[in-house]
């Protein structure tokens, strides 16, 4: 019986990383392509800050062909109408689902599948409330290795960013963050492990600190937890 052709939403990180490793090696989907949005000003991954040559190293050790979107800006709208476009390709290719690592954020999901319903393609999500503290014992134990490129300045400081995840890295993590990142606290990028065909060779760069602009809100508390910049640390391909 013939598989269903999927695309797989790459962001080069771990969570990417053990999902595509999962679904691979389940074999009930055929992964025709990586598709990665990034910044066409930068020419690197959106929110990760990896470098578009790193990107596409990852993709060469693994073995799929990549789909790079491009997007100019943060606008909503520019980005639903590219990753139309590059769907609606993709269907005409007989490609029917879309492959998501997302693992707990119910408004994305339903953001995904929304648009996934303009064009009549399917969203699966592998991961999907899996235990995060599990998910990254798994990964792990798998002898993945992955490095923090960016880091949230409300959870995470700047000796966090650049630094490989190990044990060690989670069991020091504050409790407020997730095991996995999930909210958003760190971005990664995976370098090697049991998907890759070779380890993606790269050397720690400069870390960069890019403050956001603040807000002024006089409803929020002190105690919420508020992003004032991200931390990255720039990885320099070898």
């Amino acid at each position: 019986m013939e598989k269903p052709k999927a695309i797989f939403c790459w962001s080069g990180g771990k969570d990417s990383a053990l999902c595509l490793y999962e679904i691979l090696k389940e074999g009930r989907y055929e992964v025709k392509y990586l598709l990665t949005t990034l910044n066409e000003n930068f020419k690197r991954v959106s929110m990760h800050g990896v470098r578009e040559e790193l990107l596409e190293k990852q993709a060469a050790a693994i073995g799929i062909p990549l789909i790079k979107m491009y997007v100019s800006g943060s606008s909503n709208a520019e980005y639903e109408q590219n990753m139309e476009k590059r769907l609606l390709e993709a269907k005409s290719e007989g490609i029917g689902h879309i492959i998501f690592g997302d693992i707990f954020l119910e408004d994305l999901r339903l953001y995904r599948e929304k648009n996934l319903e303009s064009v009549q393609m399917t969203a699966v999500f592998p991961l999907w409330k899996r235990d995060t503290k599990e998910l990254i014992g798994c990964f792990l134990d798998l002898n993945f290795k992955t490095i923090t490129c960016c880091v949230n300045d409300a959870y995470l400081g700047e000796d966090r960013v650049g630094a490989v995840i190990d044990a060690t890295f989670i069991q020091t993590l504050p409790g407020k963050v997730d095991p996995c990142g999930e909210n958003g606290e760190f971005h990664t990028f995976c370098y090697d492990g049991p998907l890759f065909k070779h380890a993606v060779s790269f050397s720690p760069g400069e870390k960069v600190y890019k403050p956001l602009e603040l807000r002024t809100d006089a409803s929020v508390c002190s105690s919420e937890i508020v992003t004032k910049g991200f931390w990255y640390c720039d990885l320099i391909p070898n």
